[in-house]
């Protein structure tokens, strides 16, 4: 689940998004503050948009935001007394942590992405599909997880590039929105002494 609030261009309300939703005709049914967004084919819950939201938590930010547990069992109080069975779950955290890549080869139906192993943890390694040019056994990075907001707004959720599953986004400094970022291609390189799994830490990672 990803949260978002813009309380200035959007007003007091908290999305929750639940998957990338472009390609599916949507409709919403409202109850009190919350709406339900689902999937007019098979009337699959697809988002939720909770009105009026610092009624019910104390929320700021601008963009993704991460709730805290009693904020989740708050919210998921006022879904029951509106008669939603569904439920909130806690946002994992952090979505942007150092990865190293350990394998790459090369996409079997483009020219140009390759498959990468990342390591993101002391024991988790996922997949993900890039086309960085830069992209290189042993280079550390930073990764976006499923879950994560983008700071143009882009979400990133588990798919397929041409075929093959990617289980998140290596970023470059310019997807990251950083200061002074390089106007080139490639992902961010980070030094040998970032630590795998790290959350991502402007005054840490980038200079």
């Amino acid at each position: 689940m990803i949260f978002a609030y813009n309380k200035e261009q959007v007003g007091d309300i908290l999305m929750v998004i639940l998957e990338d939703t472009k390609d599916i005709k949507r409709q919403v049914e409202r109850k009190g503050k919350i709406a339900r967004v689902y999937s007019i084919e098979n009337k699959k819950t697809l988002a939720w948009n909770i009105f009026d939201v610092s009624s019910l938590i104390s929320i700021s930010g601008n963009g993704q935001v991460f709730l805290s547990q009693s904020d989740i069992d708050l919210l998921n109080n006022e879904f029951e007394k509106e008669g939603f069975s569904e439920k909130l779950e806690a946002t994992q955290e952090p979505v942007f942590v150092v990865g190293q890549i350990v394998d790459i080869v090369s996409h079997p139906d483009s020219d140009h992405l390759n498959i990468c192993q990342v390591k993101i943890g002391n024991d988790k390694t996922v997949q993900i599909v890039a086309g960085a040019p830069n992209a290189k056994v042993g280079l550390k990075t930073i990764v976006a997880l499923p879950g994560a907001m983008m700071p143009s707004g882009a979400l990133i959720f588990q798919g397929k590039l041409r075929g093959q599953d990617s289980f998140g986004m290596m970023c470059s400094p310019r997807e990251l929105d950083l200061p002074n970022a390089p106007q080139k291609r490639g992902i961010i390189e980070l030094s040998e002494d970032a630590i795998v799994g790290d959350a991502f830490d402007v005054s840490k990672h980038w200079h």
